[in-house]
């Protein structure tokens, strides 16, 4: 049994728990760094802001009034002195306070904090903000104006009130800025690059009748691996000049200083004569221009492959009309397109595809709206019995026709499926074989029996010929450079392409400008620079002492060596040409092979690594199929052309990463 004196002991201890906690129990939330507490009456305390000095509810253990919504409190910002301080200094309230500040910070111990997410230290950086949205507009493709648009305005103003909004302009010399820090990074990446560097140029117009030229560069790096980039849009008032090619090229040898390691360009139209003649007289003053100038100036094959598509799509113009319009009936309507599925299922039609409308300026789309209608024609042919409504059923001979165009269309589909990949870049190799196939399918189709075969065949047949007049050369040394086939398939494949006379003529043609490309490699070495002589100093033989041994005593010797074996020794090319041929393997990587090889065919790798990066396309990956010329878009047309140029070549680098913000802004000062 408790005594009375015993009892008021224990109700007095009850009375200073409640008025004095900090005596038994030592507070560890953060938030009695901000917060005291008051007692307000008999059982019932409120915390006290000690900046602000509003109060709030508070109970011991209490999950309703405990210290959650203290903690809001300071870390959501709605206490405006803490917000106010958080501003001057860029602290969090839950930062520590200094070592130096506060009178006894130095003795008191540190106090255990609350963990809190790590946004809410994170402190705001107006710069950074503005670094994103430049990068956010030039990735997607935003106009600049969308930063005064009152719908942005608005929504950044209440995701983060103290970011100070930009106008067009501030945002348009930030974009600026982000492509010349970008274009740096380029800049050392392509001086350290062994070989040369190819262009490809794909003109652009617009409906200010205003020409943009896009020039591409591709090129091998030391690790052998083929790139492509934007280098430059250059804007040409006066596109049907026959000097606007090649002023656009010598601004971009002047702006990456390539003058002298251009060796390749490939154009997506034809140029006359003239213009051709203008490109060579400019680019020799500087640049050695290998087999005079053969590999100067070649044509886009993807421009080929859609001009041959479209004498397909044009010579079955009225039968394609009619698949279109039976697509149509199907798929704007539900109840036509469940019909369709109803009877198809009854049919036992075993097709996957799917029926869907083409766009009619890609061609592919109607080659695979025409695959799927093919394959489905049974449906198309019984449509009429469960779907009255359905009264232009294409007939049969109209599915032969579709048949017969399809045909042709899978051929240039599957070369020009080659060029769209986004991973890997094709070497150009590659395309000899789908020339040659379609080549040869095309000469067959053209004494076809068959009046509607033949016809079609016949223009195309032409186009594909001058392709390969144009080209021909580049795309047999480049497959000579494929240890698979050499100049084996060159041998075979030639009487199938000119003919058992004409063959043995054209054999040797390739064949001596190997060779004589191969000289000019071992007269004319690339340029020295510092990636190239280290490839080169890696292939070289030392002696002990690290000298080479020519400097010892023996370089009398080597002359003689030279003198007397120069009628029996073979070149690198001879000997890389009798070597028997590697096994035809799928996955084959042709780089790599020349990566490991390089030591063993020091020059002769060096060409190769040129010529295999020479493109065949002059076309982004998503205009391939394109029916159309590209043409620039209205608003872009609005901007100043250094702004063009910035937006489209940075959003083409950032893909492959980005350089670090903080060297951008000393870069360049924009003032518009």
């Amino acid at each position: 049994m408790e005594t009375p004196s015993e009892n008021n002991e224990l109700a007095l201890a009850e009375v200073n728990s409640e008025t004095q906690p900090n005596k038994r129990r030592k507070k560890k939330s953060i938030v009695w760094e901000h917060f005291t507490i008051e007692t307000v009456g008999a059982g019932c305390r409120r915390a006290c802001c000690k900046q602000c000095k509003q109060s709030f509810a508070y109970s011991t253990g209490s999950k309703v009034a405990g210290t959650s919504h203290l903690k809001r409190h300071i870390a959501k910002g709605t206490c405006t002195l803490i917000l106010r301080n958080q501003e001057k200094n860029q602290l969090s309230p839950y930062s520590a306070p200094s070592k130096m500040g506060g009178a006894g910070s130095a003795s008191e111990p540190p106090k255990r904090r609350y963990r809190t997410s790590s946004l809410a230290s994170v402190p705001f950086d107006q710069d950074r903000c503005r670094h994103e949205i430049a990068r956010m507009i030039i990735m997607h493709d935003y106009p600049l104006h969308m930063v005064e648009h009152p719908g942005f305005v608005a929504f950044v103003q209440n995701l983060q009130p103290r970011f100070d909004m930009v106008s067009f302009n501030t945002v348009q010399g930030d974009c600026v800025a982000t492509y010349l820090r970008e274009k740096q990074s380029l800049l050392k990446f392509i001086e350290g690059i062994p070989g040369r560097i190819c262009l490809t140029l794909d003109l652009w117009t617009s409906r200010q009748s205003v020409g943009y030229v896009f020039l591409t560069g591709h090129f091998i790096d030391m690790d052998w691996k083929l790139h492509r980039r934007i280098l430059n849009v250059v804007m040409e008032p006066f596109t049907d000049s026959e000097t606007a090619f090649s002023h656009a090229v010598a601004v971009c040898l002047s702006d990456w200083s390539l003058e002298n390691k251009l060796f390749s360009i490939t154009l997506n139209q034809p140029v006359n004569e003239i213009g051709i003649e203008y490109l060579r007289a400019q680019l020799s003053i500087k640049n050695p221009l290998l087999l005079n100038g053969q590999f100067l100036v070649g044509n886009c094959i993807a421009r080929t492959l859609s001009s041959m598509a479209l004498d397909v799509l044009g010579a079955g113009r009225e039968t394609i009309k009619k698949i279109r319009d039976s697509v149509k009936y199907v798929k704007t309507s539900e109840s036509h397109e469940e019909k369709f599925l109803e009877l198809k299922q009854q049919l036992q039609v075993p097709s996957t595809k799917s029926l869907f409308l083409d766009d009619q300026n890609q061609w592919n789309t109607t080659y695979e709206m025409l695959v799927a209608a093919s394959e489905l024609k049974e449906v198309f042919s019984c449509l009429d019995t469960s779907d009255p409504d359905y009264k232009e059923a294409p007939s049969m001979d109209d599915w032969k026709q579709v048949e017969t165009l399809c045909t042709y269309l899978k051929l240039f589909f599957d070369a020009a499926n080659l060029l769209t990949s986004t991973t890997t870049i094709p070497t150009t190799n590659t395309f000899y074989h789908e020339t040659w196939k379609i080549q040869t399918e095309l000469a067959r189709a053209a004494t076809c029996e068959d009046p509607f075969i033949s016809n079609l065949a016949k223009p195309m047949q032409e186009k594909v010929d001058k392709y390969w007049k144009d080209c021909g050369l580049v795309l047999a040394i480049a497959v000579a450079m494929d240890p698979r086939f050499k100049m084996k398939l060159v041998e075979f494949s030639f009487p199938k392409i000119y003919g058992d006379e004409a063959a043995p003529t054209c054999i040797r043609v390739v064949d001596e400008g190997l060779h004589e490309l191969f000289l000019e490699y071992v007269a004319l070495p690339l340029p020295l620079t510092p990636t190239y002589v280290d490839e080169g100093n890696a292939g070289s033989m030392k002696g002990e002492d690290g000298g080479l041994l020519s400097s010892n005593g023996l370089s009398d010797f080597d002359v003689y060596i030279l003198e007397t074996s120069s009628q029996q020794m073979k070149s690198e090319l001879d000997q890389y040409l009798e070597e028997s041929v590697l096994p035809r393997v799928h996955e084959f990587d042709l780089l790599g092979w020349w990566k490991l090889n390089k030591l063993k065919y020091p020059t002769l790798s060096k060409m190769a690594r040129d010529i295999l990066s020479i493109p065949v396309s002059s076309v982004a990956v998503e205009s391939i199929y394109d029916t159309v010329g590209k043409e620039m878009d209205e608003y872009r047309n609005s901007l100043r052309p250094e702004t063009v140029e910035a937006l489209i070549c940075a959003k083409d680098w950032l893909q492959y990463g980005s350089s670090p913000p903080e060297i951008s802004n000393a870069l360049v000062k924009m003032e518009f």
